[in-house]
């Protein structure tokens, strides 16, 4: 017998390892057929070709082979395959395969996966490249399965609005009027989001709806709607300094503590000032909030209007506009001004919001641009950690009292002295 040479040998390990996903294809293939096979041979007692008159049952069952149906494609996570359905006649009820059922053409891994690349930023035509690429030539796509996933995720958002929120306890929660390019019709219009931090530290998006953003109107009715679910309303409010949620909640929950985004505050600021001052005045602003104590935030402000108020006096007036909006977080726990100081919880998830809608402009009603943006919010929840020492968090919501961060301990018992005789009198 003639030698096989070690280039051959390695010649014939590559064209094998080449054509693998090919193999295993067609393998999963034949097994997928024979299943179905076997599968018809059990349900009529008999193997193909065997007459009905030598199997063993005494009442043996009904029916015959018919051939086959036409040739259907099939997805699963390994691939696609083609496979042929073997058909049975003369049946008193239609026979229903457990392997492969009428109108399936993927498997249910498959079906997850769909919405999962959908949501996770790829336009209409990146996701059909996936989608071939991933499970074959013959992957399960088609607009109209598009226009179905959808009509799905409208439908689970009409459910999500509905729910009962009376078992939510919400500490802090977080505002803001972001615009996409996608679905919302009136170029006024936003999509007024609300993410809430409970007790636990977790973060959960509470409300998601179109509106005017700087419209007290629009913020009262989705403020309402919540308190109709009954959610209580937090101990903070952060936001913007210009929208409409501050008159709303002025007038629906004005015990509410409020703290503005320090990053809009700057942002207001800088676009007040000329280019030639505005890298050293970013400096002494980025600096405030980072102070750590209120006294000495205010004391870096007013260096700052020192130095500006002569030459820039609408960029002076821009920051002292609203001060008291601006350092309310220093009387929360320390751990936790990290998160209050700006409303990056709410804006970081829309970036990748933006870019998917950026890239698929698709979505003209509404409702669906709703939906679609509202369920990417919810895929991206998922991953959304836990704010600072949630241990914190039930403290904050019981009212204790901070200042510069640290919890007043002596107050707080203070109070409880006082309540003590007319709790023991109830």
């Amino acid at each position: 017998m003639e030698k096989r040479t070690s280039t051959e040998a390695i010649e014939s390990s590559e064209a094998c390892y080449s054509t693998l996903e090919q193999w295993a294809r067609g393998k999963i293939q034949a097994q997928l057929q024979q299943l179905l096979e076997e599968e018809v041979t059990t349900f009529l007692g008999r193997a193909r070709h065997e007459r009905r008159g030598t199997v063993s049952p005494i009442d043996p069952p009904t029916g015959s082979r018919n051939g086959y149906g036409k040739p259907r494609t099939f997805s699963m996570m390994s691939g696609t395959v083609t496979v042929r359905r073997p058909r049975v006649r003369d049946l008193t009820e239609r026979f229903a395969s457990k392997v492969l059922p009428l109108f399936k053409r993927r498997t249910q891994e498959v079906g997850t996966l769909l919405p999962e690349l959908y949501l996770h930023g790829l336009s209409t035509g990146d996701f059909e490249l996936a989608l071939r690429g991933l499970l074959g030539k013959g992957a399960p796509l088609s607009a109209s399965s598009l226009q179905r996933l959808k009509a799905r995720f409208e439908l689970e958002y009409e459910t999500w609005k509905k729910q009962d929120l009376s078992d939510l306890e919400v500490v802090y929660w977080w505002a803001d009027g972001l615009y996409v390019k996608a679905g919302i019709e009136d170029r006024k219009s936003a999509l007024l989001t609300i993410v809430g931090a409970l007790t636990t530290g977790e973060k959960i998006v509470l409300a998601c709806e179109s509106g005017e953003r700087e419209s007290k109107e629009s913020w009262l009715k989705l403020l309402r709607d919540l308190k109709h679910r009954g959610l209580t309303f937090p101990r903070l409010t952060v936001a913007d300094g210009h929208l409409g949620i501050w008159a709303a909640c002025g007038e629906i929950h004005p015990t509410s503590e409020e703290q503005r985004c320090w990053n809009h505050k700057i942002t207001n600021v800088l676009d007040a000032l000329p280019k030639r001052v505005q890298l050293k005045a970013a400096e002494w602003l980025k600096a405030m909030p980072y102070a750590k104590t209120k006294a000495e935030c205010e004391r870096r402000r007013d260096e700052c209007v020192r130095t500006y108020r002569r030459t820039e006096g609408k960029a002076v007036d821009t920051l002292l506009r609203d001060w008291d909006r601006m350092v309310t977080f220093y009387a929360f726990p320390r751990e936790h001004w990290r998160h209050l100081r700006t409303t990056n919880i709410v804006e970081s998830p829309f970036a990748s919001v933006r870019l998917r809608t950026d890239a698929s402009r698709c979505y003209k009603r509404v409702e669906g641009a709703k939906a679609i943006i509202w369920k990417m919010l919810r895929v991206a929840e998922r991953s959304w950690r836990k704010l600072n020492a949630p241990e914190l968090l039930p403290l904050v919501a019981s009212g204790m009292p901070f200042k510069d961060g640290i919890r007043l301990k002596s107050e707080h018992k203070r109070n409880d002295m006082d309540h003590q005789p007319e709790r023991t009198a109830a």
